[in-house]
């Protein structure tokens, strides 16, 4: 029987508003799930469904002074909802890590990847610069990215989106932190690049127990990873299943819809694996 104490995050009865000139707008609504200890999570649905909405929040990340977040949003317990700035600050990048769709968003052009890397390792730890730097380096290597001390150097202009990608899954990752929200990081990547950086959340998930929520609009994308996922549509939750129960069963329309317009990650004639 599964305890209350495995589940690492959760959400319950979140509803989020957004006020306009034209008045209230609801975005979100009676969204409810958790996230056990080292288990992947999908959250799918198509664009404008309520998943980047649900993520930010979590997050802390919404303009407070213009958005409504009723509900409850534990990390190991502790509410996330409500936190002032300072406290969530601290709580992201080391308890909770994001990896966002575009990874060039993610580092700012004017700074090499190895100060942000390591400002970034520094500002949640007591670590040296020089411990950073060696943190960084080794993370980067598990990564397999090659050549991590002069890749530290480079700008973010200088990497492709999926050495960015895997370096950002490399800062999300360092800390160890409980859960990675993931918000479609596959998106702007080829196929090759896609499925090294699933194999890479799978490696950090396994390695580390480090629970994620895996954001996608692609049933494939998900089916590659996720133990659970939850079906999202129009700002609720349609569906919730375990993986192979959705593929094999759906039960929603909007479900079954979405499985019969997915891409495929795979030939039928040669699936193309990579190994770390």
């Amino acid at each position: 029987m599964e305890t209350k104490e495995r589940i690492i995050l959760n959400v319950r009865d979140l509803h989020v508003q957004v006020r306009t000139q034209e008045g209230i707008s609801t975005l979100v609504q009676d969204i409810n799930f958790g996230i056990k200890k080292g288990k992947i999570l999908g959250l799918v649905g198509e664009s404008g469904s309520g998943k980047t909405v649900t993520s930010m929040s979590i997050l802390q990340l919404h303009d407070k002074k213009n958005m409504d977040i009723r509900g409850s949003i534990t990390l190991q317990g502790r509410e996330l909802n409500g936190l002032k700035n300072r406290e969530m600050r601290k709580i992201r990048g080391k308890d909770i890590a994001f990896i966002m769709q575009n990874p060039m968003n993610a580092f700012t052009p004017v700074f090499t990847i190895g100060h942000q890397f390591i400002e970034t390792i520094k500002s949640h730890t007591s670590l040296n610069k020089k411990q950073a730097k060696e943190l960084a380096i080794d993370v980067l290597k598990s990564v397999n990215l090659p050549n991590p001390d002069k890749l530290l150097k480079n700008y973010s202009f200088q990497l492709s989106g999926g050495m960015l990608q895997r370096v950002m899954i490399a800062m999300a990752a360092c800390l160890q932190p409980s859960v990675i929200i993931a918000d479609e990081p596959t998106t702007a990547l080829d196929l090759h690049s896609q499925l090294l950086v699933l194999r890479l959340l799978d490696k950090v998930r396994s390695e580390y127990g480090t629970s994620i929520l895996l954001i996608s609009h692609d049933l494939g994308v998900i089916s590659e990873l996720a133990d659970d996922v939850i079906v999202m549509q129009h700002g609720r939750i349609v569906e919730t299943a375990n993986v192979l129960e959705l593929f094999d069963d759906p039960q929603h329309e909007y479900t079954k819809k979405l499985l019969r317009t997915r891409p495929t990650l795979y030939s039928q004639k040669q699936p193309y694996t990579y190994m770390l």
